[in-house]
C-alpha cells in the first residue's frame, strides 16, 4: 500500500512538473514574441526617420519594412515550432514514464 502511494506521488509529481515546464516553454515563446515585435517597432521607427514616404506604392522603403516583417513572422512561426516540438517531446516521455511506471506496479 505504502508502495502505490509513492508511485502515485512520483506520477503525479512528474506531470506537474511537465506541466511547469510547458508553461515555462509557453511564456519563453511569449516573451521572445514580444521582443521580436518591440524590434520590428524600433526598426520600423529608424525607417520612418531614414526614408520618409514621398511616393504612394512606398518604394524601397515598403521593401524594406515588407522584408522586416516577413523575417520576424518566420523567426516567431520557428520559436513556435520548437516550443510545440518540446511540449510534445515532453509530453510523450511523460506518457513513457507512467507507461513503466504501470509496467513495473506489476
Amino acid at each position: 500500500m505504502q508502495q502505490r502511494k509513492e508511485e502515485d506521488f512520483m506520477t503525479n509529481r512528474a506531470e506537474e512538473t511537465v506541466d511547469e515546464g510547458a508553461i515555462r516553454v509557453i511564456e519563453s515563446v511569449q516573451d521572445a514574441e514580444q521582443s521580436a515585435l518591440e524590434a520590428v517597432r524600433k526598426f520600423l521607427d529608424t525607417v520612418d526617420g531614414v526614408f520618409p514616404d514621398v511616393s504612394r506604392d512606398g518604394g524601397p522603403r515598403r521593401k524594406i519594412i515588407d522584408s522586416a516583417f516577413k523575417m520576424t513572422e518566420e523567426l516567431v512561426g520557428t520559436s513556435n515550432k520548437l516550443a510545440q516540438r518540446i511540449v510534445k517531446v515532453t509530453e510523450n516521455a511523460l506518457g513513457e514514464f507512467e507507461k513503466n511506471a504501470r509496467t513495473s506496479k506489476k
